[in-house]
């Protein structure tokens, strides 16, 4: 017998207890709408940093905003506050409106309250249909690994506020 085939028989054992293991995850998908309000009197969005040609980009490349975002059931602002999107964006593309989103999802309430999705990824806002990575999570979401897909439901082109339809779907312990 070769030196290869207790290594096999090694990597084939290792492989099927992290199927085993794979198999007790719980499959979870959210839906909620997020709400980026930059306007008015209480925003849930604010620019923190900028770089000096920022104001000169048709892309706002170089734009740093801050976010607390509420989560909700409904696309109406008024409906079942479900949690938070807090963390951050920037504007990191100088061809189109391409986003780095890193934010946590903070659930507020209902079975995951005290539980979060952490999110990290590129978001082009004018695309029909983002996705981005789910890289992790707390609470009943902990070991959690999976995407959102986003869509915008609703632009203001004058205020800049926003509602974004999104669909998670993670795997979790």
């Amino acid at each position: 017998m070769s030196l290869a085939t207790p290594l096999l028989l090694l990597l084939l054992s290792l492989l099927l207890l992290t199927t085993i293991a794979s198999a007790d995850d719980t499959e979870t998908h959210l839906h909620f709408f997020f709400h980026d309000v930059v306007s008015g009197l209480s925003p849930t969005a604010i620019r923190v940093a900028q770089a000096p040609t920022t104001s000169l980009s048709t892309t706002g490349f170089g734009a740093v905003v801050m976010i607390d975002d509420p989560l909700t059931e409904g696309p109406d602002r008024n409906s079942k506050l479900l949690g938070h999107a807090q963390g951050m964006y920037a504007l990191a593309s100088q061809e189109e409106a391409g986003l780095l989103m890193a934010m946590n999802l903070a659930f507020v309430s209902g079975d995951f309250n005290g539980s979060s999705l952490a999110v990290l990824g590129r978001n082009t806002v004018l695309s029909d249909v983002r996705e981005m990575p789910v890289v992790g999570g707390s609470g009943k979401f902990r070991f959690a690994r999976g995407y959102a897909l986003a869509r915008t439901h609703q632009f203001d082109l004058f205020t800049g506020d926003a509602v974004v339809e999104y669909d998670v779907y993670v795997r979790h312990e």
